[in-house]
């Protein structure tokens, strides 16, 4: 990354209203005070922090029944394991936590599955900071749980319900509030996406994951994997998983995107049916930062799909695009039928039950466990207590394979 644009090869920048250049500016003076020189302790306080609050490190398990059944060694990063059951917390309490340090009053955030939102909001009521956080009305009605827990940590929830009322639109509208109260509010972007400095900065709170899983691994099998496999939406796992790997070339690299209902565009409609950014997008700018996007061919962003709510994203990190363009990270994609049949195998196999995102991640293992090596690492970054009614919904309506027998719930009316 060049230090002082922001820009990752042809990706990066800060494409921002003229209005949000102050904040933008002080942001990235903090990042360098604070995250990089630790300035006053900041980062010994946000490690601690981790630790106490958030219950790192998380374990390296070896997946028993998937390394039999692929007839390899299969270990799963437990991000899954994590308080609040995903991996957002590591970026949320960081900002925050960076937040106070910079003088600011107020917290605002996005999210699309929940995840980031439920972390934002318990890294706000760890650390007494009021919290707003916009969700797309579609994504409101898919993740109401999540919805319930971000209000029980005292947060306020927005819903945005412009567009499709999804992650694109929520991210939208939360840069919208920021840009009229900069002076005392700190917007927490959940994902490596956004004007520099976010792409770097989140990426270096996530960095933790790939820390504690490089020393995992080196201890459990005297050496590294041969793979690391996570899925991808914006990128903030991705990128935190594969951080401390990019400079060993003997460790491929895999993100798993929301392949969706198909890889076709329909440009009349302005619909994309997945959320395939590094395999099917192109250059453009989004949210402030130029990288690949899901547009058609006059540049206007197309409306994604996932049936998991935290990968559908018209876009993707910087980082991650460039890391892809030069060849060092490959990029895949697992339709949703396949998606939730990775939900249930993981389910079955080790009694892990993960987030749809993550699930993605499952699926594509089982697809192409014979091109991945001997030694494959299989990052779960969130638990799927939030997608079991959409789960339910889903494999009732589809021709799962290995789904447990539904008649039950439709029996007792459970469907609608």
């Amino acid at each position: 990354m060049s230090s002082d644009t922001g820009k990752f090869g042809e990706y990066g920048g800060q494409y921002v209203p003229e209005a949000l250049m102050p904040a933008i500016e002080e942001l990235e003076d903090a990042y360098e005070r604070y995250v990089l020189n630790n300035e006053d302790g900041f980062m010994d306080e946000f490690r601690q922090r981790l630790a106490d609050f958030g219950g790192r490190p998380t374990p390296v398990q070896h997946a028993d029944r998937l390394s039999e059944r692929y007839d390899c060694d299969v270990y799963l990063k437990r991000e899954d394991l994590l308080h609040g059951g995903a991996h957002k917390l590591n970026n949320a309490l960081g900002q925050v936590l960076l937040a106070k340090y910079m003088g600011k009053e107020r917290i605002i955030a996005e999210t699309g599955a929940g995840q980031h939102g439920t972390a934002t909001a318990m890294a706000c009521a760890h650390l007494g900071m009021p919290c707003e956080v916009y969700m797309g009305r579609r994504d409101i009605n898919r993740q109401r749980p999540n919805v319930f827990r971000m209000r029980l940590n005292d947060a306020e929830v927005n819903p945005v319900t412009v567009g499709r009322g999804t992650l694109k639109e929520a991210i939208s509208e939360t840069m919208r509030d920021w840009a009229a109260n900069v002076e005392d509010t700190h917007y927490v972007i959940g994902s490596v996406v956004g004007p520099h400095p976010f792409p770097a900065m989140v990426r270096d709170f996530q960095r933790v994951i790939s820390e504690e899983a490089r020393a995992q691994m080196r201890e459990k099998t005297g050496g590294l994997p041969d793979a690391v496999v996570t899925c991808a939406g914006g990128g903030s796992n991705t990128m935190g998983v594969f951080a401390e790997f990019v400079d060993d070339e003997d460790v491929d690299l895999y993100a798993v995107e929301a392949g969706g209902s198909s890889l076709e565009v329909d440009e009349e409609a302005g619909v994309a049916p997945n959320s395939a950014t590094l395999s099917t997008g192109t250059e453009g700018v989004l949210h402030g930062s130029r990288t690949r996007v899901l547009q058609d061919r006059d540049g206007q962003i197309m409306e994604s799909h996932s049936v998991s709510a935290g990968l559908d994203y018209a876009g993707v990190g910087p980082e991650l695009a460039d890391l892809v363009d030069s060849g060092r990270v490959t990029p895949a994609n697992v339709d949703d039928d396949r998606a939730i049949e990775g939900f249930h195998r993981l389910s079955q196999l080790e009694g892990v039950i993960p987030a749809l995102e993550s699930a993605h991640a499952v699926a594509y293992v089982e697809e192409s466990q014979a091109d991945l090596g001997d030694t494959v690492l299989l990052n779960v970054s969130g638990r799927g207590d939030k997608d079991l009614e959409t789960v339910l919904e889903e494999t009732h309506e589809r021709d799962i394979e290995d789904a447990p027998e539904m008649d039950t719930f439709a029996e007792t009316g459970g469907f609608q």
